[in-house]
């Protein structure tokens, strides 16, 4: 049998060289998974012992929430009413600092709450608002850096596909994770309006004031009525049904779809066109984390055979660190990581190590799990790899540099760190 500091090494180096040749990170994880059944399992006995792990990975019930919280998002914005729900709430905001960037803090929580998709709500956020932002003279700090830190928030407030998966793969109760995320997830969103108010009162020139049309008051608040306070109810049916007992997190899921559809239907946007697009994005990203589910859990299992979680967990215990002591350490190696690789892969590496360690320090894990996706939500805007980042590239006005991107994205970073600090002081 190989030592274990020599199967950690063989593992995740062959994840990390595939990784870095552009392969798919399920597709590394089938590789490197490939690799260790036939060396640490048994040769070609271990590698179909692999395969029936894989199908019984994914053939699970509590992973139904995924698609169907994916399948809300798709619907919302293939058929407009996330846009539509944005630009309510942009005659809903009268004149005051940084107008604009409220706009997009208020619009991207809104949102959130009834996508849970990171990346859409970057994308509609930045191709809304920053023409518009652009325009008025506003600098890249207001414009795109509330764009970018709203857009993760979309990774703790329900529907979250993410928040799922890390349940699921964690073996933390999904609806305690679901609903843990909402008071951090609006807190962020309250610091990041303060400080675009504080900001843009000490330096006016950062976001140039302009005359708003006025309207009448039912004129502001009659949008905000017809395309906001419906869409909420999906968020309201989602939450409502697992707070109050009535449904799963499975069942909500599949209520918060139905939601969604009627309210496409009763607004008059759903088309074939659009709820096939709406479908077909549900089953291809659907897909591509069921394989990233399955690659995690046979990975988990490769390891603990090959001794390698089991001599991390000695290792780290002899250090005879606290339990606060070790979450700061945790937490920083996902700071470390998330500027490098995406979110998926930072749970599929990181879980088979933190959940052993986190239970051995008698660590409460929905505590620990919000911990995890608020970091991967700073992972979403860090330097250089961060994904929101490259999305705010595609929307961009022309000649927006990537430094320009990754300064407006600093002082957010900083206010979801403070966050973190907040969270792990006060749990």
């Amino acid at each position: 049998m190989m030592d274990w500091p020599y199967a950690l090494a063989l593992l995740l180096g062959l994840i990390f060289f595939f990784l870095a040749l552009g392969v798919p990170v399920a597709f590394a994880f089938f590789a490197a998974n490939l690799v260790g059944a036939y060396v640490f399992l048994g040769g070609t006995v271990g590698m179909m012992t692999m395969a029936r792990s894989t199908l019984t990975a994914i053939a699970l019930f509590a992973l139904a929430p995924i698609p169907l919280f994916i399948l809300v998002g798709a619907i919302l914005f293939h058929t407009g009413l996330a846009s539509r729900a944005v630009e309510a709430i942009d005659r809903l905001i009268a004149k005051v600092p940084g107008r604009l960037a409220l706009v997009a803090i208020s619009g991207g929580t809104v949102f959130s709450a009834l996508s849970g998709s990171t990346v859409a709500n970057t994308a509609i956020l930045g191709s809304t608002l920053i023409p518009e932002m652009t325009k008025r003279g506003y600098h890249p700090t207001m414009s795109m850096g509330p764009i970018l830190g709203t857009g993760a928030i979309a990774i703790l407030i329900p529907p979250s596909a993410i928040t799922v998966l890390l349940g699921s793969l964690a073996q933390i109760s999904i609806a305690d994770l679901l609903i843990g995320g909402i008071l951090p997830g609006i807190l962020i969103a309250v610091l990041f309006f303060g400080y675009v108010i504080v900001r843009c009162l000490l330096n006016p020139s950062l976001a140039p004031a302009y005359d708003v049309e006025r309207l009448p008051f039912w004129e502001r608040v009659l949008p905000f009525l017809l395309y906001v306070v419906p869409l909420l109810a999906i968020f309201v049916v989602i939450v409502g049904s697992i707070l109050g007992g009535i449904a799963t997190p499975t069942e909500s899921a599949a209520l918060g779809s139905v939601a969604a559809f009627l309210a496409a239907l009763a607004y008059g946007r759903l088309t074939w066109a659009n709820l096939r697009a709406a479908i077909l994005e549900t089953a291809k990203v659907s897909t591509m984390v069921l394989f990233i589910i399955a690659g995690s859990i046979t990975f988990s299992q490769i390891l603990a055979f090959s001794g390698a979680t089991s001599g991390i967990l000695k290792l780290v215990t002899s250090w005879d660190l606290s339990a606060l002591e070790l979450i700061v350490v945790l937490l920083l190696v996902l700071l470390v990581l998330g500027c490098f690789v995406d979110q998926l892969s930072m749970i599929m590496i990181t879980l088979p190590f933190f959940m052993p360690l986190a239970k051995t320090m008698g660590i409460d894990l929905v505590w620990f799990g919000i911990l995890m996706l608020l970091m991967l939500e700073v992972s979403f805007t860090t330097p250089p790899f961060g994904m929101l980042l490259f999305v705010m590239k595609g929307v961009a006005p022309p000649g927006t540099t990537m430094r320009e991107i990754y300064l407006a994205a600093a002082p957010f970073i900083l206010l979801v760190i403070l966050v973190v600090c907040l969270v792990v002081a006060i749990p």
